[in-house]
């Protein structure tokens, strides 16, 4: 995930972040009603997120010093 991550464009993030939010929210919900057999799963989710948040972040910021 990792490097697939700085790959994708900056729509293709947006995309993927939308997906992984959605994803987040589902296993949520299955944990509550406990249907969820594997609870990691939303650690893995989270940390995903983490990763595509922190890609979009360091392209904004590398956008904003090429303007400057």
């Amino acid at each position: 995930m990792k490097e697939k991550v700085h790959e994708l464009t900056d729509a293709d993030l947006v995309e993927k972040l939308a997906s992984l939010k959605a994803e987040l929210f589902n296993l949520r919900f299955s944990h509550a009603t406990g249907q969820l057999s594997n609870p990691l799963q939303i650690q893995n989710v989270r940390r995903d997120i983490a990763r595509v948040k922190t890609v979009m972040r360091e392209r904004e910021l590398r956008a904003n010093k090429e303007v400057k």
